[in-house]
């Protein structure tokens, strides 16, 4: 249903403020906030109705037909957004910027947000065990900047890469909800067919604009206060700065605040990290099962002993971007040995990790100005632990634990404050009271005693103005018209004194008001309203408070999250009987009684270990042959599976181990059709194969399974033969 112009000046001033809302935010479905309800009318009411299955009613607003419309709740909207936005949908908000109350006409309303899957902060929508990113491309004939961001958890990353199969892989490496790119990427061969159907993130194409690289440079400076980017370190990355920006200005489109939680931006270069393409995670099953996509049977659930929710999304992390600097490896190392030799104090420090909430989602929610008291309260909790963290870690000696133990910053003014202030079971309303403790201000316990005791303190007054008159009859009464006031009878009259104000004369009777039941009056049925709105204004306080030190919040939430990942690998360590790997720069592989992490834990029986010895002289290259079922896939993957563990700071399942540092890991294991994009399993090995072929060097680790499944016998050998050589 449309609106043309003539009709236009015949609806509802409401409803043509809703009208030009819409025409601005026309890809979005507007929810526009009236009293408890957001609505939705015209065709985004109908789509909503269909989508999420609501009833479908009218609004008579001027027109010949009722508008169609339909609404949910205010306080449950977040679950109905997160629906639609899972299913595709831009989501705008409209919401009341004035109290209806005091509004003169009709209330002011403003669009304050914009939902996309990439930009969704609810934490009923996101799994607290995983980022939520959004990945901007900026895609150039020579070279393509990415920039990545969890607006959940201030995280913003940047780099730049030369050739199309890096951008493919660092997508799936990131496995974004939502990617903005150039036109240019739009149109391109890489976002289509497999890549686009796997990925199923939402694609936007944004306008030019949005890539200017004078724009992208002001807005990068701007948010983070520098002068220049070399401030920022991403000075070299033109093609990454300008997908950063891009990315920036759309989340400051899109979020409508400040974006204090994003306090800095990380660029990273290929050569920090091993790059596993998109064939090899599936294949080594690092955080999901190539089956059933399940957590359960994969690297990640042996690993996972963290306890909190940044350490899972950490852990996580270390899986997809394993370490190639030996310096780095042997740090993670050794602060995994230290927590193994200290169990005790590691079994201390879980304790003191199990009570803290995701510090970096709900400073998010801070910066944000949507966390509500009990939020307050579980950032409050997880600083109170940061204290009793740092004390335990001072008994450890590895210069990783002492690093991690620096970065726990001191919120012992925080925690004594935002105690004094908030009661230790506050209601979720932000806006409905019960939030202060009493004691933390004299006039919120004043009005709240007089919202609970209104009647005592009138009791009293009465009584000692009765004793001062002489009035023996004097009450005091309240009616709507009039309020509280003092009733004398005729036959009292000349007693009344002068401080005494003549509200209103009956036959019998008259009625009088003072100061101080003016005074009384004044609180009394003012209270709870000014109780409310004091203990709101003690909470924006208590946020403001948070909200300056979100830096150190942000720092300390990525040390927690590192300590709880090192106390996780150390403790599948123990209990599962892993060793410290020797690395050696000889390019050696030798592994002694080596076993498949995740196989032995599936397993009912005891797992069969096996040795492995590879090296880059004579010893390259192992061919293996066997009976189907015989375990060949299980061997070839162990070796890979504990190359990578030892490269990510975690110790392997083997009696010893001495091995080097690889560059990639290649994994070439079984094979289905591709017949959509005309490919049959052969074509799809072939293709895998070459894509190995081409980018393996002297230090990758190359595991070929199955190659030229299909034809005879001899062809297979031939191709087998023509791949090793």
């Amino acid at each position: 249903m449309s609106i043309n112009s003539s009709e236009f000046s015949n609806v509802s001033p409401m409803m043509q403020h809703y009208l030009k809302t819409k025409e601005e935010y026309s890809d979005c479905l507007l929810f526009y906030r009236l009293g408890d309800f957001y609505e939705l009318f015209f065709d985004d009411a109908e789509t909503v109705s269909r989508e999420l299955e609501l009833t479908l009613t009218g609004k008579s607003c001027g027109l010949k037909e009722r508008a169609p419309m339909c609404g949910v709740p205010y306080h449950a909207v977040d679950v109905y957004i997160t629906r639609l936005v899972e299913k595709g949908y831009k989501v705008a908000i409209c919401e009341q910027m004035e109290d209806p109350k005091l509004a003169k006409g009709m209330v002011k309303r403003e669009v304050t947000r914009i939902v996309t899957p990439g930009t969704n902060t609810s934490m009923q929508a996101l799994d607290e065990k995983e980022n939520n990113y959004i990945f901007s491309v900026f895609y150039d004939a020579a070279v393509t900047g990415i920039a990545v961001a969890d607006v959940s958890t201030g995280d913003f990353y940047c780099s730049q890469l030369s050739d199309q199969e890096k951008l493919v892989d660092e997508l799936f490496r990131y496995d974004p909800s939502e990617i903005i790119c150039n036109e240019a990427f739009a149109l391109s061969a890489v976002i289509s067919g497999e890549v686009k159907e796997r990925l199923k993130a939402c694609v936007n194409t944004l306008d030019a604009h949005y890539f200017s690289q004078e724009n992208c440079t002001g807005v990068l400076k701007e948010h983070f206060k520098v002068s220049n980017l070399l401030a920022l370190g991403i000075d070299e990355l033109r093609a990454g700065t300008i997908a950063s920006g891009a990315l920036l200005r759309y989340l400051y489109d899109t979020q409508k605040n400040s974006l204090s939680n994003i306090t800095r931006i990380e660029a990273y270069l290929s050569g920090k990290y091993m790059l596993l393409d998109s064939a090899t995670r599936r294949n080594l099953e690092l955080t999901r099962t190539l089956r059933d996509k399940n957590v359960r049977g994969s690297l990640l659930w042996v690993l996972d002993r963290t306890k909190t929710a940044m350490g899972a999304r950490l852990l996580r992390q270390f899986l997809e971007q394993p370490l190639i600097q030996r310096e780095e490896i042997l740090r993670r190392h050794d602060a995994v040995e230290c927590l193994s030799q200290s169990s005790v104090d590691r079994d201390e420090i879980r304790e003191y990790l199990q009570p803290v909430y995701d510090l970096e989602r709900l400073t998010t929610r801070v910066s944000y100005g949507s966390a509500n008291p009990r939020d307050v309260l579980a950032l409050r909790e997880s600083l109170r632990m940061i204290a009793p963290l740092k004390n335990a870690l001072s008994a450890l000696e590895c210069a990783e634990l002492k690093r991690v133990q620096s970065d726990l910053c001191d919120f012992t003014e925080l925690v004594r404050y935002l105690d004094s202030a908030l009661v230790d079971e506050p209601p979720l309303a932000m806006k409905e009271g019960g939030i202060i403790k009493e004691g933390f201000s004299g006039d919120i316990d004043h009005f709240r005693e007089a919202k609970t005791q209104g009647r005592q303190w009138l009791a009293q007054l009465e009584e000692t103005d009765r004793n001062r008159t002489g009035i023996k009859n004097l009450r005091i009464k309240y009616n709507n018209v009039f309020g509280y006031f003092f009733e004398v009878t005729n036959s009292f009259k000349d007693l009344v004194p002068d401080d005494f104000i003549r509200k209103q004369t009956l036959v019998g009777s008259e009625r009088y008001t003072t100061a101080k039941l003016k005074e009384l009056e004044d609180t009394i049925l003012n209270a709870e309203d000014k109780l409310n709105d004091l203990e709101y204004e003690a909470f924006c306080a208590m946020r403001d408070a948070i909200s300056d030190r979100i830096t150190d919040i942000q720092k300390s939430a990525k040390a927690i999250a590192l300590l709880d990942v090192y106390c996780s690998l150390s403790l599948a360590a123990e209990r599962n009987h892993y060793v410290r790997p020797h690395l050696n720069d000889s390019g050696v592989i030798k592994i002694t009684g080596g076993r498949h992490p995740v196989v032995e834990q599936m397993m009912e029986g005891e797992f069969i270990s096996n040795d492995t010895m590879l090296d880059n002289k004579k010893n390259s290259i192992a061919v293996i042959t066997g009976p189907n079922m015989a375990g060949k896939s299980t061997y070839m993957r162990q070796v890979a599976l504990i190359m990578l563990m030892s490269q990510i700071g975690s110790f392997v399942p083997a009696q010893s181990a001495d091995i080097c540092v690889v560059d990639r890991i290649f994994t070439r294991v079984g094979a289905s059709d591709d017949l959509g994009s005309g490919q049959s399993t052969f074509m799809v090995e072939m293709n895998e194969v070459a894509n190995i072929l081409r980018n393996a060097t002297s230090k990758s680790l190359l595991i070929l399974d199955e190659i030229g499944r299909g034809t005879s016998t001899f062809d297979g050998l031939s191709i087998a033969w023509a791949v090793i050589e």
